[in-house]
């Protein structure tokens, strides 16, 4: 189905509560019109409940597929490799891991639910429609859009941030946290990572068919949950 209004989420961190109030934001916003919901990744790590997060999202996505979107975040993928590469669980747990293992009330990484793993792991890392492109991290400049490199999707700040780099489509990313809880606005990229979990706030872009950069913007104010 094609929906003209499109919600599209920046980063929770585990902030379920924020979650929770935004979503209900949107559907008084959406008044019973059809409308796309698009997750930008990173919904956890750091925050109180990513367990409660996944729980919300993965309920969302599995009971309207295909009117949910989520997309990978690099934190998602930090998990992954935690548990598929040698060393790599040092690198997720020394950013906010242990905030999610707590979550669940594990202590070890492989506990981590098998259903939980399986979804993280089939979620695409770009989502695209007529107006825009939907990336956790961006792109990198001079690429042929959306970018082949998985890497960049999910981890690039540089030279995306800094260069108007126009990818055809206006590119709607997360990532890169505005402490100020606002949305960095661009001609070319929007970016709605402001900062839920660092006392910013969690927000939802509003977009529709008719042009790229979104028409407001829903945001829930944050308390600091992480340094």
């Amino acid at each position: 189905m094609n929906h003209d209004l499109t919600y599209a989420i920046g980063d929770i961190h585990g902030c379920s509560d924020l979650l929770d109030s935004l979503l209900e934001r949107i559907e008084v916003h959406s008044a019973g019109r059809p409308h796309h919901l698009v997750f930008l990744g990173d919904y956890i790590d750091r925050g109180p409940d990513s367990a409660g997060v996944l729980r919300t999202v993965r309920r969302l996505h599995w009971n309207d597929p295909e009117r949910i979107t989520c997309l990978i975040g690099n934190h998602e993928s930090m998990l992954l490799a935690s548990l598929q590469v040698p060393g790599a669980a040092d690198l997720w747990l020394r950013n906010g891991g242990g905030a999610t293992l707590a979550s669940f009330g594990l202590d070890a990484i492989e506990d981590v639910p098998g259903d939980v793993l399986d979804w993280i792991e089939a979620l695409p890392s770009v989502h695209a429609d007529a107006q825009r492109w939907y990336v956790h991290a961006g792109f990198r400049p001079g690429c042929t859009p959306p970018d082949p490199d998985l890497r960049n999707r999910l981890w690039i700040r540089e030279p995306f941030l800094s260069e108007a780099c126009d990818f055809g489509r206006h590119v709607v990313h997360g990532h890169t946290p505005q402490l100020s809880g606002q949305p960095d606005l661009h001609p070319h990229r929007t970016n709605l990572d402001t900062g839920a979990v660092y006392g910013g706030a969690l927000t939802a872009g509003v977009f529709t068919g008719a042009q790229g950069p979104a028409v407001a913007y829903l945001s829930v104010p944050a308390r600091r949950y992480a340094a």
